[in-house]
């Protein structure tokens, strides 16, 4: 399996290199992480292995997303299902200075396009912190909308926005 490398007029998403690794783990172990990392950061190489190997085994994954011009890391947007994911969930995150710009937006939707265009998904969902507001603007700017009734990854009492895959998105 090849990883692919993505590029919109902005944005350039690539696979990870061993140098992303640092900004990574930083961003993990920040307080901008509040609403997904767990642990203060502390698995940030099991989840940069995760979003790297995902796309091998499952033909998905997570890419690092950077400036076009210049190649400013911005930060990250995945397609994947760790085991204890009861669907296909897309996530992102932007690094500090990235913010408010419609980078996310821009990122998620060509990932999304690339990915629901290769394959057939049965579903694709985002796990959202209920405390997450901006991500939750943002999986509703994407068209996704709240499922009530969906499966939760056990333990997790978080919103699920269901994206719709196909013509509909």
């Amino acid at each position: 399996m090849t990883i692919p490398t993505l590029r919109t007029e902005r944005l350039v998403l690539r696979p990870y290199e061993m140098s992303d690794f640092a900004s990574y783990s930083a961003f993990l172990a920040s307080p901008s992480a509040a609403h997904m990392a767990d642990d203060g950061g502390s698995s940030a190489w099991d989840w940069f292995c995760h979003d790297v190997a995902s796309w091998h085994l499952k033909g998905f994954g997570s890419l690092t997303v950077t400036e076009a011009e210049g190649g400013r890391p911005l930060g990250h947007v995945g397609i994947h299902q760790p085991p204890r994911f009861p669907e296909i969930e897309m996530g992102w995150f932007l690094y500090d200075g990235a913010t408010g710009k419609g980078f996310a937006f821009e990122a998620a939707a060509a990932l999304r396009a690339h990915v629901t265009e290769r394959m057939k998904l049965p579903s694709l969902v985002s796990y959202i912190d209920r405390e997450n507001a901006a991500s939750i603007r943002l999986a509703e700017r994407l068209g996704a909308r709240l499922d009530p009734d969906a499966a939760r990854p056990e333990g997790d009492d978080c919103l699920v926005y269901r994206h719709p895959l196909g013509e509909a998105a």
